[in-house]
């Protein structure tokens, strides 16, 4: 018995709904997120094998480290980044409301993770000894500081409604008819789109695409690396993608549930409701344009932050009605 649960415990890990699944996911959600972008500027767009060649094509280049910089660090910081994202996928209820690793309070638990990738972006242009690089590690923690607070109120809206830090708990509140009843995002709209907003940040995607910049600073943090490095962090920003968006859909689109109680149609679920999300960043990236530095902070901090908050006392005035 204790045999089968360790290799079932190690199919969830590495293979449904782990770093396998994931990996080939992320890389099909570039593809429709490149596709859409195309489409949207009357453009062909890409290939569906396209993002998975170009990761291969990035694999198998020269990887130079940059002088005078630790190998051991640069070299680390990816892989750390990396295993962040995909541990913070692993506590989605993508089964129904189930996932094998839930406790409460996973939610700041996965909140925490997410925000890893940022930081070891920053980490990389501070260490990269070139001016670009440090600008766009500079510009990258602005960044993080802007959109985290609003991202981070935005999802404690359902949280404090729901009156739980568990992420399957708050999914199994909103088809509870003792519960909620229904999807939060009726109840709390606000919050789902200063949610929305504060991924795209959180992605560095238009307009919030700030740190990288290519006509100002060259890529900014990423400017002295090349090969495995380039490959490793843009598959970290697809998978950060695709595990902000099943945030987003657990928290506000009710989460992952079999239809009609049919099993395992909640893999279906899952697959649809991210591919939402992905197509509303998609139209954010596409109707907007690259903001500056200073822009970016107002419009969180005076605006999203604002919102977010306002929709927290929303929730909380909704709990007590639902208490």
């Amino acid at each position: 018995m204790e045999a089968i649960q360790t290799l079932t415990c190690l199919a969830y890990i590495i293979v449904f709904p782990g770093l396998i699944f994931l990996v080939v996911y992320s890389l099909f959600c570039e593809w429709f997120d490149r596709k859409l972008y195309a489409k949207m500027q009357n453009r062909v767009g890409p290939p569906i094998f396209q993002p998975f060649a170009d990761f291969i094509k990035l694999m198998t280049k020269e990887d130079i480290i940059p002088k005078g910089v630790n190998p051991k660090i640069v070299n680390g910081i990816p892989i750390f980044a990396l295993a962040a994202v995909a541990t913070a996928f692993l506590y989605l209820p993508i089964f129904e409301d189930f996932t094998l690793f839930s406790f409460q309070g996973d939610l700041i638990v996965v909140l925490y993770l997410l925000t890893l990738p940022s930081l070891c972006l920053f980490l990389m242009g501070w260490y990269s000894k070139n001016p670009y690089g440090v600008v766009g590690a500079t510009r990258t923690l602005t960044q993080v500081f802007s959109y985290e607070a609003a991202f981070l109120i935005s999802l404690l809206g359902p949280a404090l409604l729901a009156g739980t830090w568990r992420i399957s708990e708050i999914v199994r509140f909103q088809s509870d008819p003792t519960g909620l009843g229904y999807w939060v995002i009726l109840a709390q709209p606000i919050g789902f789109v200063v949610a929305i907003i504060s991924l795209q940040g959180k992605l560095e995607r238009i307009p919030f695409d700030i740190p990288e910049a290519e006509t100002e600073i060259v890529a900014g943090p990423l400017v002295d690396y090349t090969g495995r490095k380039i490959g490793f962090f843009r598959l970290i920003m697809d998978m950060e993608m695709v595990a902000g968006a099943g945030l987003i859909s657990a928290l506000f689109l009710g989460g992952f549930t079999n239809i009609l109680g049919f099993p395992y149609t909640s893999f279906i679920v899952f697959i649809v409701l991210t591919l939402i999300i992905v197509f509303l960043l998609s139209v954010i990236r596409t109707v907007f344009a690259r903001l500056r530095i200073d822009q970016m902070a107002t419009v969180f901090w005076k605006y999203l932050v604002g919102l977010s908050l306002i929709q927290l006392l929303l929730a909380a005035v909704e709990r007590m009605a639902i208490a």
